[in-house]
């Protein structure tokens, strides 16, 4: 069991924990992730690293409340446990030989990139962070980003607070000015690192997407998380668990992937409905 040592709600669907988890603490890193399960009945769900303090034996996770298993999730209180929290799994991103990174994450794909940010600025990069947001309501972890960004944009659909648009507006416009960016890296929506990779190409600067498709064991073997490259003009399927979770933007086939995002839409909202109904009636 792990125990839940701090919980923080970031806005109405969007909640942090501080799980105890000393072994994984150890040895995350940023771009990795766990994969969880609630209770002993509970389905396996990933959730990305949003930060680790290996001194206290602790691991950040951040999610939003879409389906059953978050919605649980979410019902536990501090001090409470979790039955299982199973990781690091993934390969960490690469920041070798990065001097210059633009790191762009869009609604709680922000848990995510924000500590690639601060590993980055930890590393001595120059870090431009653009992020973005449907409305001021939804905002996370602004504070987090200053501090650990040369230069920070917030975006919000609505214009509700920063800028108004979507984060490839800002992005393009640096782009056009000459901004000399080593990397793009995007996280968040699959059309929103679509957009951001079709923004950046005719500039030639590479861009690197974390993808976070469904996962069950998070080991390679049930090919749920299979994503599809194109690579020298051949498809090559991979996986996000044990390649990724970050790939070449530019060769992912966003489309498919999309595709298959929306396939269990409606089986998600029926767990949760039926989950939501369970506690009611509890």
């Amino acid at each position: 069991m792990y125990k839940i040592v701090r919980k923080k709600t970031l806005n109405p669907t969007v909640t942090q924990m501080e799980i105890l988890a000393p072994l994984v603490a150890r040895k995350a890193k940023p771009g990795q992730f766990i994969i969880l399960r609630v209770d002993p009945e509970g389905e396996r769900i990933p959730l990305t690293i949003a930060g680790s303090n290996p001194e206290e034996g602790t691991v950040k996770i951040i999610f939003q409340i879409v389906g059953a298993t978050t919605f649980l999730l979410n019902q536990k209180k501090e001090g409470e446990s979790i039955q299982d929290f199973v990781g690091p799994l993934g390969v960490p991103t690469h920041t070798e030989g990065i001097r210059n990174v633009c790191v762009v994450g869009g609604g709680v794909g922000c848990a995510i990139a924000m500590p690639v940010a601060e590993e980055f600025h930890r590393l001595g990069a120059r870090v431009t962070s653009i992020i973005g947001f449907r409305s001021k309501d939804l905002l996370i972890l602004e504070d987090e980003f200053k501090a650990c960004s040369d230069q920070l944009v917030v975006m919000t659909d609505d214009g509700s607070y920063g800028r108004h648009g979507n984060v490839t507006v800002p992005l393009k416009e640096k782009l056009e000015k000459g901004e000399n960016f080593d990397l793009i890296i995007t996280i968040g929506p699959l059309i929103m690192m679509k957009f951001v990779t079709l923004t950046a190409k005719p500039f030639g600067v590479p861009v690197t997407a974390s993808m976070n498709p469904i996962m069950i064991d998070g080991t390679g073997m049930c090919g749920g998380c299979r994503i599809t490259l194109i690579e020298d003009g051949k498809r090559v399927t991979k996986f996000a668990c044990v390649d990724g979770p970050d790939f070449n933007a530019y060769e992912i086939d966003f489309d498919e992937a999309m595709s298959r995002g929306r396939m269990y839409a409606d089986f998600e909202h029926h767990a949760y409905e039926e989950a939501c109904n369970l506690m009611k009636n509890a």
